[in-house]
This record gives structure tokens, C-alpha cells and sequence, in this order.
């Protein structure tokens, strides 16, 4: 069995197309490979120039840089690719550049990265998720987190970024519906990622979210990538606005 399918299920996404950003790693480099397993074309972003600068292979998906604080960047992104059936607004960073999110400016580029951007992509693809083919129409799936659902002290900018993805998911569900794009979004338990490598080495820091995880583990980004392949897959087809906790319960424990 591929690292990127599941026993007893098949999703096939021969013909479509989906477009994840922050696809060269993590959650979203999983999430890019478990679409094109089941045949979708890929396209993907990522920060660097090319795909050739990340040490690892990229081939298989088209790829674009972008900067996600740049509204010419992801326009300009949205532009080039000819079709959109599927929309996966993945990037984003907490702490960016290391700094403290508490510092003005610090807040607003957390906000950028992780909210208006979303936002920003999901319009500037709109017109193609509108005409897509795909059956039950286009989808828009977001990465949320559970600082959309917890306060956390050290990342208000990230924490107020991801809570407003949850009202925006459900605003675009509302808002599209009408022209059968679909909206969701994700709310990620402590999954093994880029952004989480270094705090999964510090026991003091994961024994309380293990602790409080009835599965007794990490998410890793296939448990993410099947998910995202459900919900936006025809099986879906009656779910739109909706946030979907993927956290193996720590959402659920009190």
C-alpha cells in the first residue's frame, strides 16, 4: 500500500486539478502527493524560486513561487493556471521570521500569512472553481488549527488568523454556494510537519497535548492529506461551511 492511499478506499481525481499552496513541505507536500496518487494534475507553491532549489523531488507537480504576503504574487499565481478545480489554502506560519507576534507589525504579517491570503487565493480562483466540472462542483478546503478553537498565549496573530479562517470558511460557504463551490476547512491537531519539528523534540512542551490525545499520538500529514481528499471528493458533495477537527480528540477531552 502507497504512503499516500488507505486500504478499501480509492479516490480518483483523473482530469481534475487542484492547487495547493505551501505545497513543497509538511502537511501540504502530503496533502499535493496523496492528489496526485489518485491522478490529479498538481500544481503547488512554495517560497523558494523552483522547484529544483528544495532537496527533494518535486517533479511530479507544476510549480509556482509565491509569496503569500504579496497580493500581485498569489493573483499573478491564480493567473497562470488554466483550470482550478480544487483550491487547498495550506501556507501559512506562526512566529513568522522568529519574531514576537505581540509586536504590531509582527501581528499584522501573522494575519497576512495566515488569513488574508486565504482569503485573497480563494477569489482570485473563484471564477475558475465556478466553472469546474468536478462532480458536485469546486472546492475550497483550508488548514485551520486548534488555535482556532484554544486560545494560546505565545501566537495571537496565528490564533486570531486561524479562528477568523473557521467564520470565513462558513462566509464563503454561505456566499457560494449558489455557484456550487463548496467551503471547508481543516483544524489540525499537533501533527509531525516543518513547523513542528522542533517542538515535537521537547517532551515538556508535547507530553500535555499527548497527554490529553486520546489516540496517544501525532497526526502525521497523511492523516491530514485523507481528510482533504474526502472533502472535497463527490462523497462530500452535502458539506460546505463546516470545520473539521483532525486531532486524534484532543478537541473532544476535558
Amino acid at each position: 500500500m502507497s504512503d499516500h492511499s488507505w486500504p478499501n478506499i480509492q479516490f480518483d481525481y483523473s482530469g481534475f486539478t487542484v492547487l495547493i499552496t505551501g505545497g513543497s513541505n509538511g502537511i501540504g507536500e502530503g496533502i499535493a502527493r496523496a492528489y496526485l496518487a489518485a491522478g490529479a494534475t498538481v500544481h503547488i507553491t512554495g517560497t523558494r524560486d523552483q522547484a529544483t532549489d528544495y532537496d527533494k523531488d518535486l517533479s511530479g507537480f507544476s510549480y509556482h513561487s509565491l509569496n503569500v504576503s504579496n497580493r500581485e504574487d498569489i493573483y499573478a499565481v491564480a493567473d497562470a493556471i488554466p483550470a482550478v478545480d480544487i483550491l487547498i489554502n495550506n501556507a501559512g506560519a506562526s512566529l513568522p521570521g522568529g519574531k514576537d507576534e505581540y509586536e504590531p507589525d509582527v501581528f499584522e504579517q501573522a494575519l497576512a500569512i495566515n488569513l488574508t491570503s486565504a482569503y485573497l487565493m480563494a477569489d482570485a480562483c473563484k471564477d475558475k472553481l465556478a466553472a469546474s466540472q468536478f462532480p458536485n462542483g469546486g472546492s475550497v478546503i483550508s488548514m485551520a488549527s486548534m488555535t482556532s478553537l484554544f486560545g494560546n498565549a505565545i501566537v495571537p496573530g496565528y490564533g486570531a488568523a486561524k479562528a477568523g479562517l473557521v467564520q470565513l470558511t462558513k462566509t464563503l460557504g454561505i456566499k457560494w454556494a449558489d455557484q456550487s463551490i463548496r467551503v471547508n476547512a481543516i483544524a489540525a491537531g499537533l501533527i509531525e510537519s516543518n513547523m513542528t519539528s522542533v517542538m515535537l523534540t521537547i517532551d515538556e512542551m508535547t507530553r500535555p497535548f499527548i497527554e490529553r490525545t486520546p489516540m496517544k499520538r501525532f497526526g502525521t500529514p497523511k492523516d491530514i492529506a485523507g481528510a482533504v481528499l474526502f472533502l472535497s471528493s463527490p462523497a462530500a458533495g452535502f458539506i460546505t461551511g463546516q470545520t473539521l477537527a483532525v486531532d486524534g480528540g484532543y478537541s473532544i477531552s476535558g
